[in-house]
């Protein structure tokens, strides 16, 4: 599944997926397949995302409804 919230809140903050990649400690292409749902990051690889983009694991990884 797509994660859309994450590329929201990353355009939002006015990243490109480099430049979040670098924030956090990982590739590009990393990023570019957590958004378009082909990889399924680790929990610390989350937790350092929600603190890049000053957001919460519930706003951009688990589905609350």
């Amino acid at each position: 599944m797509k994660n859309k919230q994450m590329k929201i809140a990353r355009i939002e903050h006015d990243l490109s997926q480099e430049q979040l990649a670098e924030l956090v400690g990982v590739t590009r292409q990393t990023i570019g397949m957590i958004e378009s749902g082909n990889f399924n990051p680790s929990i610390n690889l989350c937790i350092a995302i929600c603190k890049a983009l000053n957001k919460t694991l519930n706003d951009l990884f688990w589905r609350v409804e």
